[in-house]
């Protein structure tokens, strides 16, 4: 996963603040340009940070998923890991899973509890 600083955070914290939004109002959000959200969104689409919505499969419209969320968590690790998306993604992927996690968890609706 490679993102783009500070772009993708501030994309990922509209539409957390802001909700579900088109790259037209996201550009007013964040003060980069429509044609660098418009490039932007997509890459995060594929990494699962963010995903389209909608009744149009073209209507534009995006939201911020789980995974987003927990980016923006873990945003001040980003360049202090080697491993971004296994930070994210919580338990079981990263080979330290005792700092903090469980914010990510919670970001994402997970409950510790359940045996999954």
């Amino acid at each position: 996963m490679k993102l783009r600083q500070p772009t993708d955070f501030l994309i990922l914290e509209a539409l957390e603040d802001k909700g579900r939004n088109v790259a037209t109002n996201l550009a007013s959000h964040t003060g980069k340009s429509r044609k660098n959200i418009n490039t932007r969104l997509p890459v995060l689409e594929d990494y699962g940070l963010v995903r389209k919505i909608g009744p149009a499969e073209r209507s534009g419209l995006y939201e911020i998923t789980s995974d987003g969320k927990a980016a923006l968590i873990y945003q001040d690790q980003y360049d202090q890991v080697d491993d971004f998306e296994g930070l994210i993604e919580g338990p079981g992927t990263t080979a330290d899973n005792s700092n903090g996690n469980s914010q990510a968890s919670f970001a994402r609706g997970e409950d510790e509890t359940e045996d999954t």
